[in-house]
């Protein structure tokens, strides 16, 4: 038995006396607690449990298994602990008992991993409801604490989706983190990291279902993607102040904004499907725009090129098409935008080259030519509106800036048409050839109408410099495919002509469709080579399809290099050009016949030069003896002919060979030194004794006018004699029909026929007279014998011989009926 105090009766009875009344409220409230604690629910005993005393102690984890224990054995409950730990949270949060609140979210995360079931969505519920009240509040601590809950969350993979959930305000929050603008830079990066993890969780968590697509909407993704593209940025700009970055290691990399949005970004990009990839895509060129961030524009070809990479291969057209989309739309911006956006697209066109570009390759191609007339209209307005003083400096800086443009537009056209199969590329080279304007045609699809003549000039420039990138490396198996007669006839046209700038780009062109065995790089520059073996030449045998193909164009392959030798504004890099051409020629398509007619031509290039009607300066003379000389020594070694060789060698020795090596220019060029020149019988001797048809050779070549030909050039003189005109009129075509020459040449001939009345001796005026008049004679007498003389008939014909009347029946099968009544 313990021994018990004896306390009086009178002193149990005595009342207690409080000394305060906060010791009075306190004892009140252990009393109520003390009497309810039992009627109080289990799990919010449990709850309360894991809470110590002191926050710094720390969740008690024996508490805390015992509350695991109960939501694991009971799922039913776990929403209603998850309101009870919102509620304290909520209240610990206002009252800033940021211990308490690092205890309740621990305890909610370890619940989340712990439970799997069905009931876990009410708990759900819950526990987003506390990551928004974190979130919400101004403590960067409690943000970044709350963000991690949420990507812990973001990991789990529930059952089944719950469709109702939306993450609204999750997006525009940590949206709002990636742009944080703390004072202390540290705690700045550390919000923006949370803020770029949170929406990686956000992306995470919705785009796996696709019935819940509501993260592709244009108001979630207009938040998103500019957040991230805003850390990418500001970081290389920091980056490229500092210098050089160094390699990253593996924390570097989670604690660097710009490294985190971009994994984010890609990830984003590469959850993309059909339907939303444009909504992903858009808010790039806005964010681009906003911070105009095209010139310079580094940074918007990084962001592409992670796009381009990112995305399924399929969907690379729709990106095409969205920076054609936004390049139509800033088609009146600063040249430099436009440049920036045209390198842009170059960038994503040499990405998606090499794998589906889709139904856009007409689409790129019809964009860029329609803004390559746009910067050449735009640089002939500013030359026309240009003044003096400081305008001028301005207009200069504008047209190289237009230059810019063009230049990008001609390499982005001349890289995507270099990467197309030679099927899109034949169908590509029709289209840039249909836009280029040639006067006397209306095959050109391109309006020139504001362009002016300087206008249109550059523009054929332009696009040929296009056509030339396009046609390079194009290697077809007939030349009738490469160069059929609607692409040849607008290339040769005499508008062509006009610019020596334009004739060596219609020469470059041709090069490369005609040079098929890549020889045009061993006969660049004018020059005798000693022997054509040590070139190597790679030729074959010429098929019939290119044979053909040069009975129906040779001779117009031949007029435009004999007009073309025969410019007055030819530089020495054209009598090259014109040189290859006769080389490639002789290579690819050349056969016995073909080899005569460049001898011809050549022949006669040689004689255009020494007698000088055109009154060419003794450069240009030289230039073309230059181009006959190489190329005839080509040929003769070529077709392996000894004698023609030797003639040629011997005419090369004779000479000098001054200016074919540009040494220096003869003052004259004599004709009756023969034996300083190429003669025609000397080569056809020496032809003929090897086996080749030489009667052609004795025809002095005459560069033939087709009709196509003169029409063209009537087109040009209307054209500059109406160009201040808004149409052509009847009057204006006759005006230009009357003044085409055509005066000239009478006036030239009536002043020989005088001269030659007045000088000739009668007898030689009167056997000239004589000899036309019987020809005409003839001429009639035949043409009133064939019309007056029956045809005839299987009845027969009456003649009358020796004095009897004889009927004579001709046979059907021997009768001769015109063309035209033969079936």
């Amino acid at each position: 038995m313990k021994d018990y105090v004896q306390v009086p009766a009178a002193e149990l009875e005595k009342p207690y006396e409080f000394t305060s009344t906060r010791e009075s409220t306190a004892f009140l409230y252990l009393r109520v607690c003390c009497c309810c604690s039992a009627l109080r629910p289990r799990y919010k005993r449990l709850v309360d449990n894991i809470f110590p005393e002191d926050p710094k102690d720390g969740l008690v984890k024996a508490d805390m298994e015992k509350l695991t224990f109960y939501a694991v054995s009971a799922p039913e409950k776990l929403d209603r602990i998850g309101s009870y730990l919102a509620e304290r949270l909520s209240r610990d949060v206002v009252r800033h008992r940021s211990g308490y609140v690092l205890i309740a979210m621990e305890a909610l995360d370890q619940l989340l991993m712990a439970c799997h079931s069905q009931s876990i969505k009410p708990f759900v519920e819950s526990f987003l409801h506390m990551v928004a009240k974190l979130l919400e509040s101004g403590e960067p601590k409690l943000q970044v604490l709350g963000t991690n809950s949420f990507v812990k969350f973001a990991n789990i993979e529930e059952d089944t989706p719950s469709y109702h959930r939306r993450y609204d305000f999750f997006v525009s929050r940590f949206s709002a983190m990636c742009h944080s603008c703390h004072s202390d830079p540290e705690v700045r990066t550390e919000i923006r990291i949370a803020g770029i993890r949170g929406i990686q969780g956000v992306v995470r968590k919705t785009v796996n279902d696709e019935l819940r697509a509501t993260i592709w909407e244009p108001q979630h993704m207009d938040k998103i993607v500019p957040s991230l593209l805003f850390n990418m940025q500001k970081i290389e700009e920091v980056d490229s102040r500092i210098g050089p970055p160094s390699s990253p290691s593996a924390t570097d990399k989670e604690e660097n904004p710009a490294v985190l949005a971009e994994n984010c970004f890609r990830e984003l990009l590469g959850r993309a499907t059909f339907g939303n990839m444009n909504n992903a895509v858009r808010p790039v060129f806005a964010h681009l725009d906003h911070h105009k961030l095209w010139d310079p524009n580094e940074f918007a070809v990084h962001c592409f090129k992670i796009i381009m990479y990112s995305i399924q291969a399929q969907y690379s057209h729709h990106v095409i098409q969205e920076i054609l989309g936004h390049l139509d739309a800033c088609k009146k911006d600063a040249p430099r935008v436009r440049a920036g956006i045209i390198q842009v697209l170059l960038e994503a066109v040499a990405i998606a080259a090499k794998g589906s570009i889709g139904p856009t390759v007409l689409e790129v191609f019809n964009t860029l030519l329609k803004h390559l007339r746009l910067s050449v209209e735009f640089e002939a307005d500013d030359l026309q509106g240009g003044s003096v003083g400081s305008a001028n400096l301005n207009t200069s800086s504008k047209d190289n800036d237009e230059k810019i443009v063009q230049n990008a537009i001609i390499q982005t056209i001349g890289f995507f048409g270099s990467n197309l199969p030679d099927y899109q590329r034949s169908e590509i080279m029709m289209f840039i050839m249909g836009k280029v304007p040639v006067f006397g045609t209306s095959t050109h699809t391109l309006d020139i109408s504001q362009l002016g003549d300087l206008g249109t000039r550059r523009i054929q420039i332009m696009l040929l410099r296009s056509l030339l990138m396009v046609t390079s490396g194009y290697k077809a198996k007939t030349i009738v495919t490469a160069l059929p007669g609607s692409f040849l006839d607008p290339l040769l046209s005499p508008s062509l002509m006009e610019d020596y700038e334009l004739r060596q780009l219609v020469l470059e062109v041709m090069h490369n469709l005609i040079d098929r065995h890549d020889n045009r790089a061993k006969l660049r520059g004018i020059r005798i080579i000693p022997d054509v073996a040590d070139l190597k030449i790679k030729r074959e045998k010429i098929c019939r399809q290119d044979t053909s193909f040069m009975k129906k164009n040779g001779q117009q392959l031949y007029r435009h290099i004999y007009l073309g030798c025969k410019e007055e504004d030819n530089v020495q890099k054209n009598y090259e050009l014109l040189y290859t051409s006769l080389a490639l020629i002789t290579i690819e398509l050349a056969n016995e016949e073909v080899v005569i007619d460049l001898i011809r031509l050549a022949i006669a290039l040689q004689d255009s030069a020494i007698i000088n009607e055109d009154n060419l300066p003794m450069f240009h003379r030289c230039g073309i003896m230059a181009l006959v000389a190489a190329y005839l020594n080509f040929v003769s070694q070529m077709i392996a002919v000894p004698a023609f060789c030797q003639h040629v060698s011997k005419v090369i020795v004779l000479h000098g060979n001054l200016f074919l090596l540009n040494k220096m220019l003869p003052k004259s060029l004599e004709k009756h030194e023969k034996d300083l020149y190429f003669l025609t019988n000397k080569i056809a001797e020496s032809l003929g004794g090897s086996g080749y048809s030489v009667e052609r050779l004795s025809v002095p070549y005459v560069p033939q006018v087709t009709v196509i030909f003169f029409v063209t050039q009537l087109a040009i003189k209307i054209n500059s004699d109406v160009s201040n005109t808004e149409e052509i009129t009847f009057e204006a075509l006759k005006k230009a029909i009357d003044t085409s020459g055509m005066e000239e040449q009478e006036k030239e001939k009536r002043r020989l026929v005088i001269e030659r009345f007045q000088k000739a001796p009668f007898e030689e005026i009167a056997a000239q007279c004589e000899s036309k008049a019987n020809l005409l004679h003839d001429r009639l007498a035949q043409i009133l014998e064939l019309t007056i003389r029956p045809p005839p008939s299987p009845s027969g014909t009456l003649t009358i011989t020796s004095g009897h009347a004889q009927y004579q029946s001709v046979p059907v099968y021997e009768m001769k009926f015109p063309d035209l009544c033969v079936y």
